[in-house]
């Protein structure tokens, strides 16, 4: 299909626009179903795509950075399919969802300008003022959710250095408005640290790709060979990247801003930013270190392995420890991330394999558990786990949904998870047992030890949120609540059935995730 990456990128940019005039003329219902018709459109494009495998579009930009181009293979696949299938369920669940954050918003609004006159508030809120309000919100809404999908999108498909730059920094404009307008708690402030430690981040990736441009006199990934590279600056530029896209992966030590940020955002957005977003931080790995210079990845492998397993246990940890269900899931997600560079540090096909399907099963289950807490703060009002309990009986849709969601993220059958992680331990036992034979070192033996017992972790707070939110007693504040509405409870169940099919199904992404690991590996 002709232009058919160029259209999945920029429609919903050129048409951000129309969906903020939709908005405000036509209200929340109408942007929502135009929103989420183009990005059907657009997922569309992409899967038929996908469908006749690698496929690439390239068009003239400027001498100074070379050509603009998008590239659909083995390893952008996985990621791009579940961008764009997110982004599109969720821009239907974010219909009621945003409603109530904007009704509750205008609602403090007339509070804090009506202080003290009842019948002032009362009034303000039944007229029309709130409706304009609320439609006007939701063009503004729709329209940065569209330029968010396309900055995710258009990062994975990048063939040129200056381009990948270009759209990692259009995720994070969007991104940190979605969290100042309408986050939780102290937005504004959690929204600049969100800014600061991802702009951060990414101005130390632009370093390392200035130093792999000038040094091969082309930003064209076709361009770059590690050979061309003097070999004290390919370390720096290595180290630059790795340290740019960590930030993005939140991992350990550079995990600061996540909890923070995911517990503040409005849960569609968590709900993208949590299982889409970060783990573009680990494609940028495979892509920009693995990928292009595998001599340095070689020497970093280990150390990535290692980093992998704290960031595992840390977030594994961390998350045991939470009251707030959606910081417990922004934890989490810290410690899934750990798998994604464990797998990355695994030096092995399968570990590769493994750690890019955990970025389709964390995307998947990720997404049904806060699509849950979103569920939990309209229907309970509460995020609190301790305020919750006994709701499996009053909403069964959204329990069993989160049950998948949580099974998924737990690796354990027939989700998504579970091949996941069994190909990404698969791996990392190989290469331990390849270099115990080689070296005798046992280093690799023990962090695979190590791994195991970071999945129980995860296994246990999975199952203790769920415990704590759905069995039990039910409180008798809570006797009144009822399952969420269809835009809510339909999205969930597609992604529910989506990760059975996938666990049971798994060569739906291995037979473009295969091929193209066992390039990179010279296989």
């Amino acid at each position: 299909m002709e232009y058919a990456l160029l259209q999945a990128v920029f429609l919903p940019l050129l048409l951000a626009p129309v969906a903020y005039i939709i908005g405000r003329k036509a209200g929340p219902n109408a942007a929502t179903w135009f929103t989420f018709g183009l990005l059907l459109y657009c997922t569309f494009l992409i899967i038929s795509v996908a469908l006749e495998g690698n496929y690439a579009e390239r068009y003239p930009w400027t001498h100074l950075f070379g050509e603009f181009g998008f590239l659909l293979d083995g390893l952008a696949i996985p990621f791009a399919v579940i961008i764009y299938v997110l982004s599109t369920v969720l821009a239907l669940y974010s219909k009621p969802y945003m409603i109530h954050k904007f009704k509750e918003m205008y609602e403090e609004h007339v509070h804090g300008h009506a202080a003290g006159s009842h019948g002032m508030q009362t009034a303000l809120v039944e007229s029309g003022e709130m409706s304009r309000y609320v439609n006007n919100q939701s063009g503004v809404y729709f329209a940065l959710f569209l330029a968010f999908a396309m900055g995710m999108l258009g990062t994975v498909l990048a063939t040129n250095l200056i381009e990948f730059y270009i759209f990692f920094e259009i995720m994070l404009i969007p991104g940190f408005f979605l969290v100042a307008f309408w986050g939780d708690g102290p937005r504004r402030r959690i929204s600049l640290m969100f800014l600061f430690w991802t702009h951060v981040g990414a101005v130390i990736l632009l370093l390392g790709f200035l130093t792999i441009g000038l040094s091969v006199g082309s930003f064209d990934f076709a361009a770059i060979q590690e050979s061309r590279i003097p070999q004290d600056v390919v370390m720096f530029a290595a180290v630059a990247i790795i340290i740019g896209l960590a930030v993005k992966m939140a991992a350990f030590m550079f995990h600061i801003w996540l909890p923070y940020v995911h517990g503040a955002a409005p849960t569609p957005i968590s709900a993208l930013l949590s299982p889409a977003m970060i783990g573009i931080g680990a494609y940028g790995v495979f892509r920009l270190i693995i990928e292009f210079l595998p001599n340095v990845y070689s020497d970093f492998a280990i150390w990535l392995h290692i980093w992998g397993l704290c960031t595992m246990i840390y977030g594994g940890a961390m998350a045991l420890m939470q009251d707030d269900v959606k910081r417990l899931l922004a934890y989490s997600s810290v410690s899934q991330m750990g798998y994604l560079l464990f797998g990355i540090g695994s030096n092995s096909l399968l570990g590769f394999t493994g750690a890019e399907f955990m970025y389709v099963t964390h995307g998947l289950g990720k997404a049904l558990l806060f699509m849950t807490a979103g569920i939990l703060i309209v229907q309970c009002g509460t995020k609190s786990m301790a305020k919750l309990g006994g709701l499996g009986g009053k909403m069964p849709i959204t329990a069993v949904c989160a049950v998948i969601g949580a099974l998924t993220i737990a690796g354990v059958p027939p989700t998504s998870g579970f091949m996941g992680e069994w190909t990404l331990f698969a791996g990392a036992l190989d290469t331990a047992i390849k270099e115990n034979a080689a070296t005798g070192s046992i280093l690799r033996y023990v962090t695979f030890g190590l791994g195991l017992v970071a999945t129980v972790i995860t296994l246990s707070y999975m199952l203790w949120m769920l415990k704590r939110v759905f069995f039990g007693k039910l409180p008798e504040h809570l006797s009144h609540v009822r399952e969420a509405s269809w835009y809510m409870t339909a999205p969930m169940m597609v992604i529910a059935g989506f990760t059975i099919v996938v666990g049971i199904y798994p060569d739906i992404f291995f037979e473009q995730i295969i091929p193209y690991m066992k390039g990179v590996l010279g296989a």
